[in-house]
């Protein structure tokens, strides 16, 4: 009942020549179809299994009228180590016929959506919106068995991870009476780089480096764009850890080589 476009490990952005990438749905209604853009898996380019998997793809990013505003290249790498797998996303971007625009937005970019078991505890009153905007109030919410928090690379933890920069973000909890972590590490070429998080209590798990002007409360502003033609390369390592506790030096390490 509550954030439908929260879906899978997705990469998109919430202003994209004035388009809403980031919270398409299915349901959205026909007549604001026009305020937003479509992300199209276009091809399967390769797989590979074996010792480390791989799956690229291709993708166009589309506007309401069809027309494609970017080419996306991206190459997943599944790896295992230990009680790790490790996901590794670059995605490539290339601006088509015209300029396009990423006016700094909170909405985006790499992000995913936890298990109940990884939110944080809450005491507060909630409203939940489904995909057609009908909303669930929930007058207390139950934290049984909920265990979530947040922890970056600058050691902030909780709530405090929201809106600040930081290398990598871990969430960690317990699920099914087992340590587990999910951690994002952000890449030194990246724009924006270190990363502004947009880690939310309640399971959202994001880190956007294009929307500085929200994050640092307009101290800072980025306005991101591509000319025409022109490429940007974004590069993520997500690490999913069960058992011994991941280290926040463990961490630094796998960031180290993540090159």
């Amino acid at each position: 009942v509550d954030h439908p476009h929260h879906v899978g490990i997705w990469f998109n952005y919430g202003d994209v020549n004035g388009l809403d990438f980031w919270n398409n749905s299915y349901d959205i209604p026909e007549e604001k179809k026009n305020q937003y853009g479509t992300i199209r898996q276009r091809e399967l380019i390769n797989t590979q299994s074996g010792d480390e998997g791989i799956l690229e793809v291709g993708a166009d990013w589309l506007a309401p009228d069809g027309k494609k505003l970017l080419d996306e290249h991206t190459t997943f790498h599944f790896l295992q180590d230990g009680n790790q797998r490790i996901i590794d996303r670059e995605t490539v971007l290339t601006a088509q016929d015209e300029k396009v625009s990423f006016k700094d937005n909170k909405e985006g970019m790499i992000a995913i959506r936890v298990t109940r078991a990884l939110e944080m505890p809450s005491n507060e009153a909630l409203t939940l919106t489904d995909a057609k905007g009908n909303p669930t109030e929930v007058a207390v919410m139950d934290n049984d068995g909920v265990t979530g928090n947040y922890l970056s690379s600058e050691g902030k933890e909780g709530e405090a991870v929201w809106g600040t920069r930081a290398e990598w973000v871990k969430l960690y909890g317990t699920v099914d009476n087992k340590q587990v972590a999910i951690t994002i590490i952000d890449h030194p070429k990246n724009p924006g780089y270190p990363t502004y998080w947009h880690a939310r209590p309640y399971g959202l798990f994001a880190a956007n480096p294009l929307g500085q002007a929200i994050f640092s409360e307009g101290k800072e502003t980025l306005d991101f764009s591509l000319a025409p033609g022109e490429q940007v390369t974004f590069r993520y390592r997500m690490v999913i850890s069960a058992g011994d506790e991941l280290t926040a030096s463990e961490i630094n390490k796998m960031a180290e080589n993540f090159q």
